[in-house]
């Protein structure tokens, strides 16, 4: 027995305490002591510490991400309804700027989805998108030389002309995961889809229309909701990840790490690629 409950009423604690789960940015796998992304390693050990909070009533999680990864996003979700199902608690989504293609789909986990009536929301399709330099090589040039084993292995190499066959490939994998994504809308969504022929195209809305096509369940903002639904006297307790000497969050599943100085070198190219993809999903809806 909790010594608590052997305390008289006056002088038990009555503070509800709800764990908030913040997830920003675009979702990559990568990261980097210059960037932070959002990803499953970083956000694992503040998902298990939220849940594991056993007086909570509730588990809150702020969703600002415009997409990316679809393996990432997915997995970020599964293991929210892993934990959700294992610790037997509901779990409250607020959205703030956007929570769009692979940012919806971790929106999905909610058992509720809470928007700003100006919050961007949806954008259900998969893109990919790349560059051709074909050209740009001639005139410097420079002679491409590949050698493999395997006649598919460098499909899609933006330094050769595109094949017909290679874009055919690349469009049946997003037509796969599209199909996946529209599942998990369907069924996390049950009952309160509108029939708007739009849903599933890719298109994207603010609030009010995205609430009208059952994307969402209703407007507000976390800390007045909560304290509307559990008390004037709850306290919001940000889970936070673990930070190395950099200040970049430390991998809760496991990743081994090299030495600060090798790792700034061997990251800094792959941080501007990073950097540039992150700006041009933010930037597809304004942000």
């Amino acid at each position: 027995m909790r010594l608590s409950k052997l305390l008289p009423a006056s002088l038990r604690k009555t503070d509800t305490v709800i764990p908030v789960v913040r997830m920003q940015g675009a979702i990559m796998a990568n990261s980097s002591p210059m960037r932070q992304n959002l990803s499953l390693a970083g956000v694992a050990g503040p998902l298990q510490r939220a849940f594991d909070m056993k007086d909570a009533p509730v588990v809150a999680i702020s969703v600002n991400s415009p997409g990316g990864s679809p393996v990432q996003s997915r997995l970020i979700y599964s293991r929210i309804r892993e934990l959700a199902e294992e610790k037997q608690k509901r779990v409250l989504v607020f959205v703030e700027d956007v929570a769009a293609s692979g940012g919806y789909m971790i929106a999905l986990a909610g058992d509720e989805i809470i928007a700003d009536e100006t919050s961007v929301i949806g954008s259900i399709g998969v893109v990919a998108s790349t560059f051709g330099f074909v050209e740009a090589i001639k005139k410097l040039g420079v002679e491409r030389r590949v050698y493999t084993a395997g006649k598919n292995k460098v499909s899609l190499d933006p330094f050769q002309p595109v094949k017909d066959s290679d874009i055919k490939h690349i469009k049946d994998l997003q037509l796969d995961i599209h199909e996946i994504f529209i599942d998990m809308v369907k069924a996390r969504r049950s009952g309160k889809l509108s029939d708007d022929g739009d849903i599933f195209t890719g298109m994207y809305w603010t609030g009010r229309p995205a609430k009208e096509r059952g994307l969402i369940d209703s407007f507000g903002h976390m800390s007045p909701i909560l304290k509307e639904r559990y008390g004037k006297k709850t306290k919001l307790v940000l889970m936070q990840a673990k930070k190395s000497f950099l200040g970049r969050p430390v991998s809760s599943v496991g990743l081994s790490g090299n030495s600060i100085g090798t790792d700034l070198a061997g990251s800094l190219p792959s941080s501007i690629a990073s950097e540039l993809e992150e700006r041009a999903l933010w930037a597809r809806f304004g942000l």
